[in-house]
């Protein structure tokens, strides 16, 4: 039997996850402890990712440094999964000496098969602060959908991947002053050069596995609209220097590199890592993510080791949720809306009846909605009313009739 290698989308460091980022991280856990009953070699690897504008523009408001905002964040992430009882085998962060060799390791592989090309783009800058704006330092109208607050690089509300000088009247997200566009020059993965090669692993792996509907749908979507060649680096401080002549002062962007965190973490566990993530004869990977981390798992993480012409560990099994949305709306860690895992831990509510409410309610096929009135009923009809008057009784009658122990089953084992 095949060993089992599990992921959960790697959380933000800059916030406080909320409900919605739990169910991934308490997806993956379920599956890994159903996995280890089994007694199928597992390894289940998680951890905060650490670099990009989102980490720097929150240590800009709280006035530290990136590095001390990763590590305070760090500690309320390890604090809040270890309090809903997450086995991770390995919990760790990408701003590591792992991360940065594995990762510059595979972009220097790229750039030897000649996938990384050259351009000279148009960036916003701002006057005021005296710097370049990579995606999220701007905020603006979204030119899809004309949400009024979406980032540089995504918006929240339809989910369209985005470039800062896209959006509807750009604001800098420092100081709040227009933005002017200025050229500089940055580093592009070749995802069309690298398509081919995608397609047929593509075909291959979502039947040899089982990907998610909506996994296939958004895929199968981006292939078909056609693929760009994407940016990989960024004008910022915070991030792995790129390894190249000419780009030294830039840094990957947080897109590129945080996938590989994946691999950079379980580095961090064990020298033997590449048993692991080398080694698709023996491993079978399994990833949880949100809707919204599909194309870095299902395109850019995957192309990016095919393109490296190495022996990769890839995607065999993609189980990708809808939102979870909180009362009338979405939740929202830069809005503080919705019940963090922070309010989950004061509540005076066991771990274990979040964990089962949160399954109950996986926004599996389409957007499922928390409310703290559900969340009352379910808990008491559904967990307390069924599951638990089901272990009551059970345990009642081998009390009353088996003198409280189970007898052997016919050509059963107790043990």
């Amino acid at each position: 039997m095949k060993k089992i290698l599990i992921t959960s989308a790697l959380p933000y460091v800059n916030n406080v996850p909320h409900l919605g980022n739990l169910i991934q991280v308490l997806s993956a856990d379920v599956f890994a402890r159903y996995c280890r009953l089994g007694k199928v070699e597992t390894l289940y690897i998680c951890g905060t990712d650490e670099y990009g504008t989102a980490t720097e523009t929150r240590a800009l408001e709280e006035g530290i440094t990136p590095q001390e905002l990763c590590d305070r964040y760090y500690k309320i992430h390890t604090d809040i999964y270890k309090w809903f009882n997450i086995s991770f085998d390995k919990w760790g962060r990408t701003s590591t000496p792992e991360h940065t060799e594995i990762t510059q390791h595979i972009f220097l592989k790229l750039d030897e098969k000649g996938y990384i090309k050259e351009k000279t783009i148009e960036q916003t800058y701002c006057e005021s602060c005296k710097r370049f704006l990579a995606d999220r330092f701007v905020r603006g109208r979204c030119p899809h959908c004309d949400y009024p607050e979406a980032r540089g690089d995504q918006c929240e509300n339809c989910g369209k991947l985005l470039d800062p000088t896209e959006l509807v009247e750009p604001a800098c997200g420092i100081c709040g002053k227009p933005p002017v566009v200025r050229k500089s020059d940055h580093l592009y993965i070749d995802l069309p050069g690298i398509l081919p090669e995608l397609q047929d692993w593509m075909d291959g792996a979502s039947k040899d596995g089982f990907w998610a509907k909506n996994a296939m749908k958004m895929t199968q979507a981006w292939i078909r609209d056609g693929l760009d060649e994407k940016g990989i680096t960024r004008d910022l401080k915070w991030g792995i220097s790129v390894p190249k002549d000419g780009y030294r002062n830039k840094v990957f962007y947080v897109w590129f590199d945080a996938c590989i965190g994946y691999i950079s973490i379980t580095a961090t566990l064990t020298k033997e890592w590449e048993k692991w993530w080398r080694n698709p004869e023996e491993v079978k990977l399994y990833q949880f993510i949100g809707k919204d981390n599909i194309p870095f798992h299902t395109v850019i993480f995957p192309s990016s080791l095919l393109g490296s012409g190495e022996k990769w560990t890839m995607l065999n099994h993609i189980s990708s949720t809808e939102y979870l949305n909180y009362e009338s709306g979405k939740f929202s860690k830069s809005k503080g809306i919705g019940v963090f895992g922070s309010d989950a831990m004061e509540s005076g509510i066991p771990a274990d009846v979040w964990r089962f409410y949160l399954f109950y309610n996986r926004p599996e096929k389409s957007d499922a909605l928390f409310t703290w009135k559900d969340f009352q009923e379910k808990v008491n009809s559904e967990l307390i009313g069924n599951l638990a008057n089901l272990v009551n009784r059970t345990l009642s009658f081998v009390v009353r009739y088996f003198d409280g122990k189970l007898p052997q089953a016919a050509g059963g084992d107790n043990g």
